[in-house]
Formats: structure tokens, C-alpha cells, sequence
């Protein structure tokens, strides 16, 4: 489908919220797995596909409703961002998970990479030729990014991580090559743990990231955040230590986390030649933004993004959301981003 032409078009970062008829929300308030949790579904195996497949054509719906120009499947049919994807490799052991800690000392149950890590057939294929066939909107679907994925697994097999990140990424581009033949409009890579080890990040992940998106000829995106709203508590950083090297990546837009932590806009200086996706959504924040809030967030970034450049999206994913609130959210996106729009023409 074609992409929109208008300025300021609006999209979402990726997930929407969950039936609750769907997924145990409660449970998962507690979690973002990085191992498989199927008990996370309330639906009986023999007719989960079918349960997703109805829940995707709400979130479809929900999207258009709002009038948000660059649509997702909400990433309906996944535990989380990245778990669907890499538990699905051949390598990753999931049945006898390791556990890394984090610097705050919490310790999460992770994959083992126990040999080669292989992607051995399409994950998320169906999931965008569902989307493809039930919306006229451009659509998007999102990858866990391979550097992002390397840090959130227990290597018992690589010499290095770079090594483990590289194969994580060609992986990656197997599977990125076919969802661009289902018609994806934009693909994203999601890759917000770049700050959890900036070193490492400086040192591949750029080179992680354009392999992954070799030989991908739509748009594509890298998003960046600081964590869901609902999961990371708490006052977050207002900048990145990474933004300026993903300058150098192939990627045609940088997704940033920017109303919640009230970014320091300035950096957007760092990424000047690609086009930048604004959270102007802060997920954090219970209440509604109007559309005139929305707007003078749009106006923020018009002070450093050509018009041209400027892609208005939420914080992050909605997936931890009420999804009244969601949708509401969404409306004042849409809304905020035709205010802009109008005063530019």
C-alpha cells in the first residue's frame, strides 16, 4: 500500500493492549519475558490462533479509528517485543533458561545459546500477510534488533558476543527480507537495550544493525527507549549515550523516546539526514493528552526536524495500557499531528 504523503505522518511504536479475554494482563504486568510463558494465555492452545487473529483485527481497527497513517498487527500474538522471535532460533535452549542480572540487581530468566544460533523458518511471516490482508493502510512490522537480542541471552557457545550479535543479525535479515515480500511498508528494529551497554553498542551494533537490514529496500526504522512506562519506574534519562552512532547506521528513521523523559531535543542535531519518528505520547501519564498538548510536543521538534523528517508516534509500545486509554492516546496523536499539519500548509 502506498506510504502516506502528507507531512507529519503519525504511526505507532509497534504493541497495542491485549485483550484481557486474551492474555492475562495482570500476570503480565509484572514481566517483559525473554523466555516463552505460555501460561500467559487464557486461551486453550487448539484455538489461540484464531483468538489472536480476532484481537489483531480490534487493534487493526483501533488504529484506523484514531486515524493513525502507519498502522501495526499490535504485536497481538507476542509474550513480548523480542521473545517470539528469539526463542524460535535454533540455538537458543528454552526449556533450561539461564539468568542474567541486571545492574539494579534483578534477575531475569533468560535463553541459552547452547550452539549456533540459525533462524530455521519464518516467525512473524504470517503475522504480516494477516496484516497485509486486512487493512488498505501502510503498514508496519518490527524485528527484535540483533544487538538488543544478544544482550538478553545466557552465550554458552560464542567466543564473543559480537560474534553471537552478527549471526542474531543475519537471522534478522532472513526473516526481514521475507515480511518486506508480504508487503511490509516499513520495517522496524527494535533495539532499546543500545544504552544498557554502551561500550559493546559503540563497538558492533551499528554493524549488527545494517546487516540485519541489508538488501531491505522499504523504509526502516531503529527504535530506542528507556522501557515501558508501566515496567520501569521511576525518573528516566533525558538523553541517550548512543544516539550519535546510529548516524552511520542504513536505517531511514531513529524512533525516540521523547515526551515521558523529557528529552533534551537538542540531540536530534546528532541525526541530522534521517528522518526522526517523536514520541509525543507520554505513556506514563494516566491522563489523555489533548490534541494541543500533542501539538506543542510536534511544534518542539519542528525547531530541530524539517517538517519533511518528523513522524509523530508514542513514547514506546501501548502493550502495558489500558486500552481505552490507548485508543484515546492515539486519537490525540492524530489529532495534535492535523493541528501541525495545518498550520504548515
Amino acid at each position: 500500500m502506498p506510504m502516506p504523503t502528507h507531512l507529519l505522518p503519525t504511526t505507532v511504536v509497534g504493541s497495542y493492549p491485549q485483550p484481557d479475554w486474551l492474555i492475562n494482563r495482570e500476570m503480565l504486568s509484572k514481566m517483559v519475558p525473554r523466555t516463552r510463558v505460555t501460561e500467559l494465555w487464557r486461551i486453550q492452545p487448539e484455538f489461540l490462533e484464531q483468538a489472536q487473529d480476532d484481537a489483531t483485527l480490534l487493534a487493526i481497527a483501533d488504529m484506523e479509528r484514531a486515524g493513525i497513517d502507519i498502522i501495526t498487527d499490535g504485536e497481538i500474538r507476542r509474550e513480548s517485543y523480542s521473545n517470539r522471535f528469539a526463542t524460535a532460533l535454533e540455538g537458543m535452549d528454552n526449556e533450561n533458561p539461564g539468568v542474567i542480572v541486571s545492574k539494579a540487581g534483578l534477575e531475569t530468566p533468560v535463553p541459552r545459546v547452547v550452539s549456533r544460533l540459525r533462524r530455521i523458518g519464518p516467525v512473524e511471516l504470517r503475522d504480516m500477510q494477516f496484516l497485509r490482508s486486512n487493512t488498505r493502510s501502510a503498514a508496519k512490522i518490527t524485528l527484535p534488533g540483533p544487538f538488543t537480542m544478544a544482550q538478553q541471552a545466557k552465550n554458552e557457545f560464542y567466543a564473543d558476543d559480537e560474534e553471537m550479535a552478527m549471526d542474531l543479525a543475519a537471522a534478522v535479515n532472513a526473516e526481514a527480507l521475507e515480511l518486506q515480500a508480504a508487503g511490509a511498508d516499513v520495517i522496524q528494529l527494535d533495539e532499546p537495550w543500545l544504552r544498557n551497554d554502551p561500550e559493546a553498542a559503540k563497538r558492533y551494533a551499528v554493524k549488527a544493525i545494517n546487516r540485519a537490514l541489508e538488501g531491505i529496500t522499504v523504509t526502516t526504522v531503529v527504535h530506542l527507549c528507556f522501557g515501558y512506562a508501566a515496567v520501569v519506574p521511576g525518573q528516566k534519562p533525558t538523553g541517550y549515550s548512543f544516539l550519535p552512532g546510529l548516524a552511520d547506521s542504513t536505517a531511514t528513521q531513529i524512533s525516540i523516546e521523547a515526551a515521558q523523559p523529557r528529552l533534551d531535543l537538542g540531540v536530534l542535531a546528532d541525526l541530522s539526514g534521517k528522518k526522526i519518528m517523536l514520541g509525543v505520547l507520554d505513556l506514563g501519564d494516566p491522563e489523555i493528552e489533548s490534541a494541543e498538548t500533542v501539538a506543542a510536543r510536534i511544534r518542539a521538534g519542528l525547531k530541530y526536524v524539517s517538517p519533511e523528517n518528523l513522524i509523530p508516534a508514542p513514547d514506546c509500545g501501548m502493550k502495558y495500557m489500558p486500552r481505552e486509554r490507548a485508543f484515546g492516546k492515539l486519537c490525540a496523536l492524530a489529532q495534535g499531528a492535523r493541528i501541525v499539519r495545518a498550520e504548515l500548509s
